[in-house]
């Protein structure tokens, strides 16, 4: 832990804690935005390669809770396209993260917040792809592979994608967060392979698991006691704004 202390501020020690807590606390209560919620901040002080690295490590535990839930509603044959595809994405994403800058990153991990906030406090109708097949399905999960493999956001894509496929609410979720897991493990493995998780990395790690337990608790306990609609609306809109600061941070 010496390693992450020095190379940290306290002050932003406290904000990785805080936004771990907030992260996994949206997380537990709304059932989605995890990593964005915590690249919203991380980013402000943390490389983007740790950032990515926590995502996907911190994801695995608060998703692969929620797809072990959803087990008996999983359709393999349905997730086989964006297997495959997040499986072609993701060393593509991972060397981006490798070898683009930290400034680069950054910006991109700000317009994808940006876009992904306004996506959904505005729900524009886009083109219907319920004829999209399994090619269709697969180059998305090239595309979320890459996505996750840079960023960690390995959702994003996905879930916006299953509703444009048309499929029932249960089912989207049946998919997009079994794909999501997916992409986190191997990514994992990518960076751990290349040698891209460092020993500050897993410090940090080991810091906020409290704090990921702690509001992951929170926020399931507080499930449905919430008025969702405006709770979304509310998060969405600070997530809009963190994401401009990003973008101004990284201008």
């Amino acid at each position: 832990m010496g390693c992450v202390m020095s190379d940290l501020y306290a002050l932003d020690l406290i904000l990785f804690v805080a936004a771990t807590f907030a992260a996994s606390f949206v997380a537990g209560l709304a059932g989605f935005a995890f990593g964005i919620v915590a690249a919203a901040v991380w980013l402000h002080f943390l490389a983007p390669a740790q950032t990515a690295a926590l995502i996907v490590a911190f994801g695995l535990i608060v998703q692969g809770w929620a797809v072990w839930k959803l087990r008996k509603a999983i359709k393999l044959a349905r997730l086989v396209p964006f297997l495959i595809g997040g499986a072609l994405g993701v060393p593509i994403g991972g060397e981006m993260l490798r070898w683009a800058s930290p400034a680069s990153l950054r910006l991109g991990v700000g317009a994808l917040v940006v876009i992904f906030s306004l996506y959904s406090l505005f729900r524009p109708k886009l083109a219907s792809a319920t004829e999209a097949g399994k090619l269709g399905d697969g180059a998305v999960g090239v595309v979320n592979g890459v996505i996750g493999g840079a960023t960690g956001l390995a959702g994003i894509i996905a879930t916006v994608w299953c509703s444009l496929r048309g499929w029932p609410a249960p089912e989207q979720r049946a998919v997009f967060q079994p794909v999501a897991v997916s992409v986190f493990l191997m990514t994992v493995l990518w960076m751990g392979g290349t040698g891209m998780i460092d020993r500050n990395t897993i410090g940090l790690f080991l810091i906020g698991l409290p704090a990921l337990a702690v509001g992951t608790w929170a926020g399931l306990s507080l499930f449905g006691r919430l008025n969702d609609t405006w709770f979304r609306r509310i998060l969405l809109i600070l997530l809009l704004l963190s994401g401009i600061s990003l973008l101004l941070h990284t201008a």
